[in-house]
């Protein structure tokens, strides 16, 4: 009795469980799509040189995102079959892929831990290498990509060390944001990219949670099947007429 109730409780938290790990992975893969699709990045990947870092960050988050999700969705999926059928399979085909989920999610944290300013230096360098040019030699494509971005983070020019900026601004910032002060573009892109990357930690944090605590549900329902099928056959006798 006490075997039965503890499973249905398991299968009722496995079944809630799964359906918020198929919600996460089918925010993960918008997130990597807005990452990888959206205008701001596209722009600055556009404009990055090959030796920037920011490409290679670029794709490989896209392509890690995606992975995640599928991996996240197959997980939740195996896991609602498993909790139906009640099969030791199925069961342990969705603790490998929690696992496999956990085992994704974790480094990917501590990238973001470690490298927390990377993205942020990355492209503020495309910036400040569009700029530069500009201001030298007035680049006629380099301009176009100068208003661009001033055009996508309604910003305008940066605080120059090397000399006055006006005639820049002047020719690349949109109509009434030239001379706007505090709207620094170096600020603006950071500010942007800090609001994104605090989404993408709490989107990770909750995440591996999940994966966590979907491993430990689907650990505890295979050994609940497993129990319940020896007892069951325990409890069968076979007469024999003599």
């Amino acid at each position: 009795m006490g075997l039965r109730c503890g499973m249905k409780t398991t299968k009722c938290q496995l079944l809630v469980t799964s359906l918020c790990v198929m919600l996460l992975g089918l925010s993960i893969a918008t997130l990597s799509t807005v990452t990888h699709y959206g205008p701001h990045f596209i722009l600055i990947r556009n404009i990055s040189l090959e030796s920037n870092s920011y490409r290679v960050i670029h794709h490989t988050a896209f392509y890690f995102g995606i992975c995640i999700s599928m991996t996240l969705i197959l997980a939740a999926l195996l896991g609602s079959v498993a909790m139906v059928r009640e099969s030791q399979s199925l069961t342990a085909m969705g603790f490998f892929c929690f696992a496999l989920a956990f085992c994704g999610l974790v480094p990917a944290a501590c990238w973001r831990y470690t490298h927390s300013t990377e993205v942020e230096e990355s492209m503020m360098d495309v910036y400040d290498l569009v700029y530069e040019e500009v201001r030298r030699n007035a680049s006629s494509f380099r301009r176009e990509e100068l208003t661009a971005i001033h055009k996508a983070f309604l910003c305008c020019g940066k605080h120059s060390p090397f000399g006055d900026t006006t005639d820049v601004e002047s020719k690349t910032c949109p109509p009434g944001q030239a001379h706007n002060s505090g709207q620094d573009c170096l600020r603006e892109i950071q500010f942007f990219l800090k609001k994104h990357m605090d989404f993408v930690t709490t989107l990770l944090g909750i995440t591996i949670g999940f994966t966590v605590y979907g491993m430990i549900l689907t650990s505890f329902l295979w050994f609940t099947i497993h129990f319940s099928t020896n007892l069951d056959r325990k409890g069968k006798y076979i007469l024999r007429e003599t």
